[in-house]
């Protein structure tokens, strides 16, 4: 059919036209599809983030068609390489091979899979021009053996484009042998294929997926937490209910890892994209350990690494067989931050599903007597920054007295370890529980957060409310006790009311940094936080033993570790026998490490992240001594070889001792293992005080 054209895309088209298009990249129909979500508006970053639209460079897209189709195919080409029958049998089979990418987006994955297709079928006709004189050689992988899905009608249209172009670029190829090495075309250029039947519009956790013998791509990711605001409430009820053995608080691309590894056949491969979530706690029980769990075997993987694309995340790459494969296999991890960090390579004989090197802490089990223990919390989350005072403001809070039952100091992650709460503490206004007619006792404070805090909430609600239809909703319910926190954390106050100090760390960070805060003060949501005022319990989670447990265990925010209780803390073994002179050594190497980090921070005028810092570089340093110290004492409390690997070891500890929770008996609970009337003797005084 005719195209109606005006002047100006008359123009546009003789322009383009101008250019030699016969070598275009793929790359491009990838940037003109993140391109079009993104547009610079505020409703184009929103539809990019909800699907998880991102730019897939060619680089990374080959670390997953080379392992999950190329390799396998290329050893089966060279144990056939000197027999006609075989290789026969080898480019058939792969004439007939079928290749799905179910979250195809602009289609580059697609596009690099065919033609590394056709590169492997043009090496096998030449091999077989030479060994098998006189019979007709032709080229017949197609388009039409590849296969995609995707919710965006756009993305469906484009990555038809992108086949097709792929079609055109590889006859350009095949033509410059046709002449030399009487290969034979049966495709050609024109007319378009019709791909109706091949790109699909749908959204393919729904959907019904065509037969594939591989499975490739880069599913949407997007934290569950988020999911309900993405999605809405209807959606996320519908995904979970279909997929009722993936955790409720499991990355969205943990389904699609799910989904891939059922439609597998017997020795199918697939190989996906993800966050580097997919190997930690929720996500990674919902994706790597539900394939190890039926059947599937790692083959090749990317731990970690820095996304190519827009997108500031670091991703794990994994190529999986659905059934068993002996032998050698390479894990790969990127060190550091940036694209240009350096990598680290592992051979193995199985890769575990944390995707790392050294001992599977996976297989720990929670420990009942942690979990509660009523132990480690996240600090308080007030949900608005209206909630928070300056020194300023608490002080004309405070001319009437009254208001300090509702005004506490507060504290953030990088407050405490840039020191920034010496000379601007903060304050937070915190009704806990009481309704709006106690509030009201405390005229002051509640101006305050019915003039920064309300209109946003109402503002919230109202949006909400237009795009749901609903009356109810997480804001519409936020809004019926605006004057309260978020998440106030009733119990973790509670405990840290009776105690007159209590343990923090921030919960994303690299290193291992731990204080005590004054009992009187309200923790950020920032920070992890260990109800226990003693020395020895300091010396315990400070310690490299807690360090290492905690980073095999936890998820992470990029490359920064993210404590999480329920993986980290409650199945982490505390020593079980220790003598009193060792808890007295604990405590005290604990007690000489906080002195010193005071003596050097105050004659340096250094903060505690600025401290930490030389740690990274080498050399005598009496910081890295303390720390050492501190370790031999707590290793010398478990029991612990020197020799011993802290993992290995704590892991055996730690099945251990659910061992014994199975059989009914108890274990030491974490915490002082002395009786109450003994814990002040081990508790001092020092701690962070606004």
């Amino acid at each position: 059919d005719p195209v109606e054209l005006n002047l100006t895309e008359i123009t546009t088209l003789h322009v383009a036209a101008d250019f030699d298009w016969s070598q275009v990249k793929p790359e491009i129909f990838g940037t003109i599809f993140q391109a079009s979500l993104d547009d610079g508006s505020e409703s184009g970053v929103d539809e990019r983030h909800a699907f998880g639209a991102h730019f897939t460079s060619e680089f990374d897209i080959q670390k997953v068609v080379g392992p999950t189709i190329v390799r396998p195919w290329r050893e089966r080409m060279e144990a056939a390489w000197d027999r006609v029958g075989k290789l026969k049998e080898v480019l058939r089979d792969l004439r007939l091979f079928r290749v799905l990418d179910p979250a195809c987006g602009s289609g580059n994955f697609l596009y690099v899979a065919y033609r590394e297709m056709k590169r492997l079928e043009r090496e096998i006709l030449l091999r077989l021009s030479e060994i098998s004189k006189g019979e007709p050689l032709e080229t017949a992988v197609s388009i039409h053996q590849f296969y995609g899905i995707d919710v965006m009608p756009f993305a469906v249209e484009l990555a038809k484009v992108t086949l097709m172009l792929a079609k055109e670029q590889e006859i350009r190829e095949t033509a410059k042998l046709e002449e030399t090495e009487g290969l034979l075309m049966l495709e050609h250029p024109l007319p378009l294929d019709n791909l109706d039947d091949n790109i699909l519009c749908a959204d393919a956790l729904f959907t019904e997926w065509p037969k594939a013998d591989a499975i490739i791509g880069n599913p949407p990711y997007l934290d569950a937490r988020k999911m309900t605001i993405e999605y809405g409430a209807d959606y996320t009820d519908r995904l979970r209910k279909k997929y009722p053995e993936i955790p409720g608080r499991a990355d969205l691309v943990t389904y699609w890892y799910k989904k891939s590894h059922d439609h597998l056949p017997g020795g199918g491969r697939a190989g996906l994209v993800g966050t580097n979530s997919i190997r930690q706690n929720n996500s990674r029980i919902g994706s790597l350990d539900y394939i190890a769990a039926n059947g599937g075997t790692i083959l090749d993987s990317v731990g970690t690494q820095v996304w190519s694309g827009d997108a500031v995340v670091h991703v794990s790459i994994v190529n999986w067989v659905n059934g068993e494969q002996r032998g050698e296999k390479k894990l790969e991890i990127q060190l550091g931050d940036s694209r240009d960090s350096p990598w680290e390579v592992f051979h193995l004989e199985v890769i575990p599903t944390s995707l790392t090197p050294g001992v599977d802490v996976t297989s720990a089990a929670r420990l009942s007597t942690n979990a509660d223990s009523a132990t480690c919390f996240e600090g308080q989350q007030p949900g608005h920054k209206g909630f928070r005072i300056d020194q300023k403001t608490r002080d004309l809070v405070l001319k009437r007295s009254e208001n300090e039952a509702v005004i506490f100091p507060y504290i953030v992650g990088n407050s405490m370890l840039s020191g920034r709460w010496v000379n601007r503490p903060e304050f937070v206004i915190d009704f806990r529980e009481r309704d709006i007619f106690e509030a009201r006792k405390f005229p002051e404070p509640l101006d305050i957060v019915r003039e920064n805090v309300l209109p946003d909430w109402e503002e919230n609600a109202q949006k909400e409310r237009a795009r749901t239809g609903k009356e109810t909703g997480e804001h519409q319910n936020r809004l019926k006790t605006w004057w309260l926190l978020k998440r106030q954390r009733k119990a973790m106050v509670e405990e840290i009311e009776r105690i007159p100090r209590y343990i923090v760390c921030v919960r994303h960070t690299k290193r291992p940094i731990f204080e005590f805060l004054d009992s009187g003060i309200r923790p950020d949501s920032s920070f992890t936080v260990f109800t226990k005022a003693d020395d020895y319990s300091f010396g315990i989670v400070q310690s490299s033993a807690h360090f290492e447990w905690f980073m095999a265990r936890c998820s992470t925010i990029k490359r920064d570790f993210r404590y999480t209780s329920d993986t980290v803390f409650d199945s982490f073994p505390w020593p079980q026998t220790p003598t009193r002179p060792q808890i007295e050594a604990v405590a005290a190497a604990a007690v000489a490490l906080r002195t010193l980090r005071r003596e050097i921070m105050a004659k340096f005028d250094y903060s505690l992240r600025d401290l930490y810092r030389t740690l990274e570089e080498p050399g005598a340093n009496p910081l890295r001594d303390a720390h050492a110290a501190l370790d031999s004492a707590v290793r010398a409390a478990y029991g612990m070889p020197a020799d011993a690997d802290i993992l290995q070891f704590l892991l055996d500890l730690n099945l251990a001792c659910a061992a014994k929770e199975a059989a009914g008996e108890s274990i030491t609970p974490p915490g002082l293992p002395l009786p109450k009337s003994e814990h002040a003797a081990f508790i001092t005084d020092d701690c962070i005080s606004i």
